[in-house]
């Protein structure tokens, strides 16, 4: 046995070293990875929400009603698609960009006998 021993000191020796240092950086790069893993997880979802929001609002922007029909088209065409009322001299009055004030109708209760 001690000639084992002796003949691969340098074997047992690095053996040793990388049961030691293997593990500990092995887990450590296991859970990093995990954690990394586990953020995109929850950024991704985020982004896309963001993006979403982000495109609602740009196309929200371009909703015009038009006056005579009612008719709700994106701003793109010159004419109404519904009625063929010109569109362009509608100064972006949307219902979506109006304040509830300014939507309310009041209304008077009446008792009923």
């Amino acid at each position: 046995m001690n000639y084992f021993l002796k003949a691969n000191k340098n074997i047992l020796i690095y053996s040793i070293i990388i049961l030691i240092v293997v593990p500990i950086f092995g887990i450590n790069f296991f859970i990093s990875l995990l954690g990394n893993i586990l953020i995109l997880l929850f950024l991704i979802p985020l982004l896309l929400v963001i993006l979403v929001s982000i495109g609602f609002n740009f196309y929200k922007s371009k909703i015009n009603t038009c006056d005579s029909c009612g008719a709700i088209s994106l701003g793109l065409s010159e004419k109404c698609m519904n009625c063929g009322a010109n569109l362009e001299n509608i100064s972006n009055n949307n219902q979506f960009d109006k304040k509830p004030s300014e939507s309310t109708i009041e209304v008077k209760a009446e008792e009923v006998k």
